[in-house]
């Protein structure tokens, strides 16, 4: 039986419900895996995750499971300018970087990026290194391309390119920030530019949606 949230709700990464793993923004898919404890899934991203059982009363039953959505690369390409706008306008309000952060004011990396491509209807996986995987890697650069950072055996960082040598992504205290900021991927930048660039993995580009 799937569900579908009609408030924003926490999902945790233990049954302890200590620590945040995700966020399922009202609307989202919810597939229950257990009930003692309440492990469910986000039915658009295959996410896990343990449910407060006060949570309960807001999930509504649905008749017909997620669909997901199909889009070309071309109509993806069409809605990069929506894409960046949403993370500007998120960078543009009081905002703290929050680790399983998806839905506004405060996100984690890749929950920004998830929401923004989400907000034209565009689906990606929830983690750094699962967006990285998902996606087509590039050499050359565009508009809407990812860049994703970390060691050389796993992606843990990702932001959005906008565009000659600048990208925009959400980034913790131990990098220099504490929240959405726009940072140059070179060497040449400021402090947290340059943290960064030196985890440099590459970029990959959505030319899909996510689908289950």
């Amino acid at each position: 039986m799937q569900y579908r949230t009609i408030a924003n709700l926490n999902l945790y990464d233990s049954p302890d419900l200590t620590r945040l793993a995700t966020q399922a923004a009202a609307g989202r898919y919810i597939r229950i895996l257990s009930e003692s404890p309440l492990k469910v899934m986000t039915c658009e991203d295959d996410y896990p995750g343990w449910l407060d059982t006060s949570d309960l009363q807001f999930l509504e039953e649905i008749e017909l499971p997620y669909q997901a959505p199909v889009w070309t690369e071309e109509e993806i390409r069409d809605r990069i300018p929506e894409i960046i706008a949403f993370t500007q306008a998120a960078m543009a309000v009081p905002n703290e970087y929050l680790w399983g952060g998806t839905v506004a004011p405060n996100y984690d990396c890749s929950g920004l990026m998830q929401a923004a491509f989400a907000s034209v209807g565009v689906r990606l996986p929830r983690d750094a290194y699962q967006q990285e995987a998902f996606l087509h890697p590039i050499e050359e650069l565009m508009q809407g391309d990812l860049v994703f950072f970390g060691t050389p055996e796993k992606a843990t960082h990702v932001g959005l390119y906008l565009g000659d040598r600048h990208y925009i992504h959400s980034s913790g205290k131990d990098q220099g920030r504490n929240g959405i900021g726009i940072d140059l991927l070179s060497p040449d930048g400021d402090a947290v530019s340059q943290t960064y660039f030196a985890q440099y993995r590459g970029a990959g580009r959505v030319i899909q949606s996510y689908s289950p």
